[in-house]
């Protein structure tokens, strides 16, 4: 069994689609598990929706219609006849969708966020099977949130693998090509759920690891995994090879390839990782797995914008010790922030947090209760891992730094525009 995952860049429209069809053809007869994220930019489309929901309702009907017609349209370019069961199905589930937001009376953003994000993975994973069927790939389609059990923790739920790995062991048929969907789940009443953002790698693996799977493949828009993102940095390199540990690593520092929960249920099983270009399938790209060594061996850097840096001291100078910072940690928890560098001394604690769930401005005001607080918004985190005297003049420059962090392996860098 091998675990296939085309994300949206690869699905964004008809052709993607069809090459599809071109990377399953380059592949061995071995049945498939093939995971598959909403169509191009459609999930921060489906967001538009939701900030309508609650901001400007008058408006969730245009977006309803924009992403309606730009699946209808992918649709229309795939299937030649008119009365195909697809535009049916695409129909139903945009009812689905206007119905929820009709009868939904709940004022949780967080869990609404979650019942109507998942109809991006839905609609794609519909059309990709339909296609598939009709061109010698014939599959069975599946509801991700049948197989992914997880907690009500919406939009970061937490798996619970026993109720997982039963019902995916019990669903899929390990002797056919399956279709599910990427970054959807369900909670113990079945309300939809979802992974973190760009989860659709971590149920690739959850998926392999509850399967045995020989393999994971995430095919992507870029030839594997690169040293750096190209999108921020001029002349990548491809890694060829890498080791689980490191890519933990790279991923947790914020490397934009892989989803940092999808290496863990990997390595506890030994499954390689395989990261290839859907445009040259036939390309080596990077192997994750059991190597020692990075292959070649040279700098990695990663960057993260939009940032918060937030600096504590203690109201009467008095020590930062233990139980501040589990207070402070303890309300970390409690609004959803995420930490991605610490700095303390005698008498102060600085972090760099992800204000991924807009609680930042909640955080602060709890905090001045207690501690005196100075903070800068929209920083950026820069990361460089087996860093070089040269990787570290390369990003210093021109730029103002806020603070700086050094260890054996990796060098870190906040800085202000």
């Amino acid at each position: 069994m091998e675990v296939h995952k085309f994300g949206g860049a690869s699905v964004k429209d008809d052709n993607g689609v069809k090459n599809i069809t071109r990377v399953l053809k380059s592949l061995t007869a071995t049945p498939k598990i093939i995971v598959i994220s909403a169509m191009g930019k459609t999930t921060n489309a489906i967001e538009e929706i939701i900030n309508s929901y609650f901001h400007t309702p008058e408006k969730v009907k245009e977006n309803i219609d924009l992403i309606k017609s730009k699946h209808l349209a992918i649709a229309n370019n795939l299937f030649k006849t008119p009365n195909h069961s697809i535009f049916t199905c695409i129909e139903n589930l945009f009812t689905e969708l206007e119905y929820f937001l009709e009868k939904n009376k709940s004022p949780n953003y967080d869990y609404v966020y979650d019942q109507v994000i998942i109809y991006g993975e839905l609609l794609s994973t519909k059309i990709v099977s339909a296609y598939l069927n009709e061109n010698h790939f014939e599959n069975t389609w599946i509801d991700a949130r049948n197989l992914i059990k997880t907690d009500a923790t919406y939009r970061d739920a937490h798996v619970n693998w026993e109720q997982t790995t039963a019902q995916i062991q019990n669903t899929i048929n390990p002797n056919k090509i399956t279709i599910t969907q990427g970054f959807i789940a369900a909670d113990e009443h079945n309300f939809s759920t979802t992974l973190g953002r760009e989860g659709s790698d971590y149920t690739a693996a959850i998926i392999a690891y509850a399967t045995n799977a020989k393999s994971v493949s995430i095919w992507k828009d870029v030839d594997g995994l690169l040293n750096a993102d190209p999108r921020h940095f001029e002349n990548p390199i491809l890694l060829e090879e890498i080791s689980y540990s490191e890519a933990i690593e790279l991923a947790f520092y914020g490397a934009s390839v892989i989803h940092p929960k999808t290496l863990q249920p990997l390595q506890k099983k030994e499954i390689p990782l395989h990261i290839k270009s859907f445009y040259h399938p036939e390309a080596g790209g990077t192997t994750v797995g059991r190597a020692s060594k990075l292959k070649p061996e040279v700098p990695c850097y990663i960057v993260k914008h939009g940032l918060v840096l937030l600096s504590l001291s203690s109201l009467d100078f008095s020590f930062f010790v233990e139980e501040n910072i589990s207070e402070i940690f303890a309300l970390f928890h409690k609004y959803q922030i995420k930490v991605d560098l610490i700095q303390n001394s005698a008498i102060s604690f600085s972090v760099c947090v992800d204000n991924k769930f807009n609680n930042i401005d909640k955080l602060i005001t709890h905090l001045q209760a207690k501690f005196k607080v100075s903070y800068n918004k929209d920083v950026s985190l820069y990361t460089i891992r087996h860093f070089t005297p040269e990787a570290q003049k390369k990003i210093e420059k021109n730029k103002h730094v806020l603070l700086k962090q050094v260890t054996r392996e990796t060098l870190q860098l906040i800085t202000k525009k």
